[in-house]
C-alpha cells in the first residue's frame, strides 16, 4: 500500500542565503508531497487522470528514460487509483534495473525497452491490448499537463514579481506563464543542451501572447542528467545552509543558476522571487556514494 499523497506539508520556505543584492527568494516545496509521486508530477498528471477515467481506459501508457521521474509518477498514481500501466523506455534493458524502473515495476507498470531512435519517433511496440490504453507524452506535455501544472501556485498565497523553475519539456513553465498575470515574468531554467525546439514547445501551450517569461540555456552542466562537480558543492552547501534536498537534474541546477543570475544583476532590485521545488529526488540514487550529504 503506497502512502497517501500529503498535499497538507507543502511549504513556502524563506531562503535568507539569498537575500542579496535587495532580492527576496522563497521556494514552493512540493517535494513534500510524495517520495515517488514527487513534486510537480501530480498536478501535472491529474487532468490526464481525469480523461483516463472519463474514457474508462485500463491505465496510462507512457515514455521515459531510465531515471524518469515521470515514468515512477506514473506507475505511482495508476496504482493509487486501481488503474494500470505501461512504460515504454528509452534505450536497451539494462542489469540491475535502475532505481526508478524497479520501482515502478513493484507497482506494476509493465516495461518496453525501444531504441533511441524508435523512441525519438514515438514508435510503440507490440503491446496487447495497448490501444486500451491512454497515451500520455514524456513528462506529461499537452495542454491537460500544462493545466495541471497551473494549479500549482494555488498552494502559494503571496505574490512574486518573478517565478522560476526548472524546465525539461517545458509543461510546467507553460502552466506557470498561462496562471499568472501579465505583469510577472516566468524565468525558466533548462535542464538540456542545444535544446533548440524548446521555446515552441513552451510556446505552443501557453495562451497568451505577452512575451513575460525568458528560458534560459546556460545551466545544464553538460546536458540532461549530466553534471560536473561545482554543481555538486553548490547542492552540498546550499543543503548545509537551507535544509532544502535538490536534485542534480532539475532543481540543484534551477537553484545554482538562480544564485549566480542575482550575482550578476540578472533581477532588478527588490525582485520577490518563488522557486518551484519540482521534486524528482529519487534521481540522486543515480550518483556514486558520497556524492551528497543528503
Amino acid at each position: 500500500m503506497l502512502p497517501a499523497l500529503s498535499f497538507e506539508s507543502i511549504t513556502v520556505d524563506t531562503i535568507s542565503s539569498f537575500y542579496k543584492k535587495e532580492i527576496a527568494v522563497d521556494i514552493l516545496r512540493l517535494d513534500k508531497i510524495s517520495s515517488f509521486v514527487s513534486g510537480n508530477k501530480w498536478f501535472k498528471l491529474r487532468y490526464y487522470l481525469d480523461e483516463v477515467k472519463a474514457k474508462q481506459k485500463k491505465g496510462i501508457l507512457t515514455f521515459g528514460g531510465a531515471w524518469s521521474n515521470h515514468i515512477l509518477a506514473t506507475a505511482a498514481i495508476c496504482k493509487m487509483n486501481g488503474l494500470n500501466s505501461i512504460g515504454i523506455i528509452r534505450g536497451e534493458e539494462l542489469k540491475p534495473l535502475s532505481f526508478t524502473l524497479l520501482k515502478a515495476k513493484e507497482m506494476g507498470m509493465q516495461l518496453y525497452f525501444i531504441s533511441r531512435t524508435a523512441y525519438q519517433n514515438k514508435e510503440i511496440p507490440s503491446i496487447p491490448q495497448s490501444d486500451e490504453y491512454y497515451m500520455v507524452n514524456e513528462g506529461g506535455y499537452g495542454e491537460a499537463g500544462s493545466k495541471g501544472a497551473s494549479t500549482v501556485l494555488g498552494y502559494c498565497n503571496k505574490s512574486y514579481s518573478h517565478y522560476c523553475c526548472a524546465v525539461g519539456t517545458g509543461t510546467m513553465m507553460a502552466g506557470i506563464i498561462n496562471a499568472i498575470a501579465p505583469d510577472q515574468q516566468v524565468t525558466g531554467i533548462s535542464t538540456m543542451k542545444n535544446n533548440t525546439a524548446l521555446p515552441e514547445m513552451i510556446q505552443t501551450l501557453v495562451k497568451s501572447t505577452e512575451k513575460n517569461w525568458q528560458l534560459i540555456q546556460d545551466y545544464h552542466f553538460g546536458g540532461y542528467a549530466k553534471y560536473q562537480i561545482p554543481l555538486l558543492e553548490f547542492m552540498n552547501n546550499f543543503y548545509m545552509e537551507t535544509n532544502i534536498p535538490s536534485d542534480f537534474v532539475y532543481t540543484g541546477k534551477l537553484f545554482f543558476a538562480i544564485s549566480d543570475l542575482i550575482g550578476k544583476n540578472y533581477f532588478p532590485p527588490h525582485s520577490k522571487l518563488l522557486l518551484i521545488h519540482s521534486g524528482g529526488l529519487q534521481g540522486n540514487t543515480s550518483l556514486p556514494d558520497g556524492a551528497l550529504i543528503f
